[in-house]
């Protein structure tokens, strides 16, 4: 389920990301090893302004943050604090390494919040694919963040991300979740539960990679248990366009940024967004 964007797709969408208003500080270590570091990007004399961490796709066997950066500058523009970790993959990681390092990222998100204009009790999680797969375990599997880490949790985005993908097909994904043991044990919605963070479910109704299923299975179990989780469909987004339209040029794709936006900025108090683009775009539920 490895995911790569075209390589001179990304650049044209990374050429495009405009760092004006923002300070982008590159290479911050949240642990050791050589994929221990993160990005930040923040507005300009941001002040308690909600921090979110996204965590790219990849099919847990690759992805760079560098690569990432049109999708983070994105949210920094709408007036967010935004931090992109890299983190282990496979062959040097199985589960739950990945898990392991997104906590770390987490914990350090909540700690250093602040230095950038955060707000610490503002703390959402996002992420694309496997990145989304891990902000949801994050969330809902309460083994992985310390209970301040998690209590600071504000929301999450997830992003055609895999939640209940038993069983397992391809050799990667076995090498990946053998660990496990218990596979169930490895699948967001094992964890659903009423009292997690609000989650936000978009997906792509034309994405073969990851059926849309997911969402909609997640966010059901959710609700039914008394939670707050809703999933969106976009008509015209596949696995890969769903992020790419956080780019200028890929925007009619789909709302992406807009609901991911609309929902940080309903969560966050006092908040004021930055002024955004208006929106004319339609979702639908699965057929």
């Amino acid at each position: 389920m490895a995911i790569r964007y075209p390589i001179t797709g990304i650049g044209i969408l990374n050429s495009l990301a405009s760092a004006t208003g923002l300070d982008v500080t590159c290479g911050v270590r949240y642990r050791e090893g050589q994929r221990g570091l993160l990005d930040v990007y923040a507005p300009k004399e941001a002040s308690g302004a909600p921090t979110v961490v996204f965590f790219y796709g990849g099919g847990w066997e690759s992805g760079e943050r560098a690569d990432y950066r049109f999708a983070a500058a994105a949210l920094a523009k709408r007036g967010f604090v935004v931090a992109v970790p890299d983190y282990r993959v496979y062959p040097e990681a199985r589960y739950p390494d990945f898990l392991i390092d997104g906590a770390k990222a987490v914990r350090w998100a909540r700690r250093h919040a602040g230095e950038f204009g955060g707000d610490p009790g503002l703390l959402f999680l996002t992420g694309h694919s496997a990145g989304a797969y891990i902000a949801a375990m994050l969330a809902l599997d309460t083994r992985w963040l310390d209970g301040e880490s998690l209590a600071a949790l504000a929301g999450v985005v997830g992003l055609a991300g895999p939640y209940d993908f038993l069983p397992l097909r391809g050799q990667v994904l076995n090498d990946v979740f053998a660990p496990a043991g218990d596979l169930a044990s490895s699948q967001p919605i094992t964890y659903a539960r009423a009292n997690a963070a609000p989650l936000l479910l978009l997906s792509g109704v034309t994405d073969k990679t990851v059926s849309p299923g997911n969402s909609r299975r997640l966010a059901g179990r959710i609700r039914a248990l008394g939670g707050e989780a809703e999933a969106r469909f976009y008509p015209h987004a596949n696995h890969v366009l769903i992020l790419g339209s956080f780019s200028p040029l890929l925007r009619p794709v789909a709302p992406a940024l807009h609901h991911t936006a609309s929902f940080i900025t309903a969560r966050a108090g006092n908040f004021r967004p930055k002024p955004g683009s208006p929106h004319f775009f339609r979702t639908t539920p699965l057929p």
